[in-house]
């Protein structure tokens, strides 16, 4: 299942592998492209969409 969210605060590549660590350590199976330019996260994962964001939330950062 391929999931796209757009993190209005990801500002840089460090931001990028905060959010994909914090994504992998619930699925480290996941396949996680992050995208600091374009605020969107790309995630394939057979995680549902909510625990998803709740990963990425709790790293700090806000989902649209």
């Amino acid at each position: 299942m391929t999931i796209e969210l757009t993190v209005s605060n990801m500002a840089c590549s460090a931001c990028s592998n905060t959010i994909t660590h914090a994504i992998q350590s619930i699925d480290p199976a996941a396949s996680v492209q992050a995208d600091p330019k374009t605020k969107l996260v790309v995630v394939e994962t057979q995680t549902p969409e909510a625990t998803v964001k709740e990963a990425i939330v709790a790293a700090g950062y806000a989902v649209a």
